[in-house]
């Protein structure tokens, strides 16, 4: 029998023993709805553990679980945590978090990297090495939404939404976004968004722009999931990716963040689709 005493931890860092589950609020005064304990994930790129929070701007960003000597850190790497929303900068503490991006040895690293952040990436490659060879990582796939020499696709895989005036990017079809709220039983909820009984969205063509860019396509439009013609809180509810039960529901909680990025034509010209979805193609044009 080893006399080595447990650390509590598994090798790639998770507890090894279950914690005890506790009932969790959000504060009143809370920035954001999003429950803390529900954010640990992994990085589907390298499977090392990462914690998802919401940054100033509202977009989301993986930082490394761990808090790291700032002096360590280069200062434009370096975040801190202030009531669960993550800040670009230095709180002038001795610690500091890091954005994953920089540590994940499936990513080149950023130069120069001091000999702590060099070595902590090389841990988290081990890491990563063990994944693969347990098959408890898949290697990861190229990127369907690349741009093809094909036809474009009837269901944009990622729609481009209209909603309070301003163009979003969704994570996936409209009919597939999924609720973010938390249920009694304390998982995310099932239901969609996208509500049969109420009235929806309108598919239509507008400019290729955002505020003063301006992207050359064709002829300068580009398909739409339009909600604006929606009542305020109607759009509301899709803003904040929420079903009509838990829209009604002020004190639930959300478990994960919601899928929307800002839509720029510059970044994201893949995504632009001339043509309007349809439900099906017609079998005689494709054979012409």
């Amino acid at each position: 029998m080893s006399s080595t005493a447990s650390s509590g931890r598994r090798w790639d860092g998770t507890p090894a023993r279950p914690h005890r589950q506790r009932a969790l609020r959000v504060a009143r005064d809370s920035p954001t709805r999003l429950l803390r304990s529900a954010q640990p994930s992994r990085c589907r790129d390298c499977g090392n553990r990462i914690d998802w929070y919401t940054r100033t701007d509202n977009r989301p960003v993986s930082l490394h679980p761990h808090e790291l000597d700032a002096t360590t850190v280069p200062a434009v790497s370096r975040w801190h945590v202030c009531s669960g929303i993550a800040h670009p900068a230095h709180d002038d503490t001795p610690w500091c978090r890091i954005p994953h991006l920089v540590l994940c040895p499936a990513r080149t690293a950023p130069t120069p990297l001091s000999p702590q952040i060099a070595g902590l990436r090389r841990r988290l490659a081990l890491h990563t090495r063990r994944f693969l060879d347990t098959g408890a990582l898949t290697p990861p796939t190229p990127d369907a939404n690349s741009p093809a020499t094909g036809p474009e696709p009837c269901r944009p895989a990622r729609p481009i939404v209209l909603l309070l005036h301003t163009h979003y990017l969704a994570a996936q079809p409209i009919d597939t976004i999924q609720c973010v709220a938390q249920t009694r039983r304390r998982h995310r909820c099932t239901r969609t968004v996208l509500n049969p009984s109420a009235p929806t969205g309108t598919w239509t063509r507008l400019p290729a722009t955002t505020g003063r860019r301006q992207l050359a396509i064709p002829d300068g439009l580009m398909a739409v999931y339009d909600l604006t013609h929606l009542t305020y809180a109607e759009q509301l509810r899709w803003r904040h990716q929420h079903c009509p039960a838990h829209a009604a529901t002020p004190g639930a909680a959300d478990l994960a963040l919601c899928d929307w990025e800002p839509f720029d034509p510059l970044l994201h010209h893949q995504h632009i689709h001339n043509r309007l979805p349809t439900t099906a193609r017609h079998r005689t044009q494709a054979r012409a």
